[in-house]
């Protein structure tokens, strides 16, 4: 397992990125700007990890930022951890065994996520290309928020 990101949103993107980038002096390393969506994903590292961050060795922080206003209460703000995982499905399957909800379960063979006990988003990507589909994955409904 592989730590990726920390994803915080962002109500006012150019005011975040003058916080976190002028002020704290985080560099900027990727942006993926999505029309259709509707969102902004900005990747900062901190300065002495610049090279290992373009190169995927290092964690990062992700800034999302939703085009369309909203209020984020009741910890919104925060998004989530992200973590790279050599097998999602088989993961999964531990952490059902032992006793974990699957909120979004990963029906693409590249993406879940579950919940610690403390409420806290944790975002699960397969490594590499997604594995292909396969059940009970597949058809598994998501279950509560993530």
């Amino acid at each position: 397992m592989k730590y990726l990101h920390t994803m915080v949103r962002a109500r006012d993107l150019d005011e975040t990125l003058d916080f976190y980038c002028n002020k704290l002096g985080l560099v900027q390393v990727n942006r993926h700007d999505s029309e259709a969506g509707r969102f902004s994903l900005v990747f900062l590292s901190a300065p002495d990890d610049v090279e290992r961050a373009r190169e995927g060795s290092s964690p990062l922080l992700e800034i999302t930022w939703n085009w369309d206003p909203e209020n984020y209460d009741g910890g919104r703000n925060f998004g989530h951890l992200a973590y790279r995982v050599e097998n999602i499905y088989q993961l999964c399957q531990r952490l059902m065994d032992q006793g974990v909800t699957i909120n979004r379960p990963p029906r693409d063979g590249h993406m879940a996520f579950i919940r610690s006990p403390d409420g806290i988003s944790i975002e699960l990507l397969q490594a590499g290309d997604a594995l292909p589909p396969q059940e009970p994955w597949s058809s598994m409904a998501n279950t509560g928020s993530w």
